[in-house]
């Protein structure tokens, strides 16, 4: 299993759409670790009419641990197959490692002022 984290300077980016990059961090359910970690180039302009959620789809990304995102990028990336936490804060990796001890749960916020430009 993969997971992604929108990031900027290795914490979580606040807003999705405009992280640095993407942090993927490949899983062992069984085991409950993190045993692989890669960064993925964020596209230019708002995330959710990219084709982020394909790329990241395509790389086996089933789980995004985000801060705020809008309701137009929670779809497309469902859409995509992948999962959305949001209301995730702090250092990538210490976020995902929360996920994996079952202490994160989705927060629900919504990124408002961007829905106009991104709903589709």
């Amino acid at each position: 299993m993969k997971i992604a984290l929108p990031s900027r300077q290795n914490r979580i980016d606040d807003h999705f759409g405009h992280c640095e990059y993407f942090t993927v961090f490949s899983v062992d359910e069984g085991k409950k670790e993190l045993v692989d970690q890669e960064t993925v180039s964020s596209p230019v302009g708002c995330g959710c009419k990219s084709n982020i959620a394909q790329t990241l789809a395509e790389m086996g990304v089933t789980l995004m641990l985000a801060g705020n995102m809008g309701e137009g990028a929670v779809r497309v990336l469902s859409n995509s197959g992948i999962s959305v936490i949001r209301g995730c804060s702090g250092e990538v990796k210490s976020v995902a490692q929360q996920w994996l001890e079952g202490t994160l749960e989705d927060s629900g916020d919504s990124c408002h002022e961007h829905e106009h430009s991104c709903q589709h």
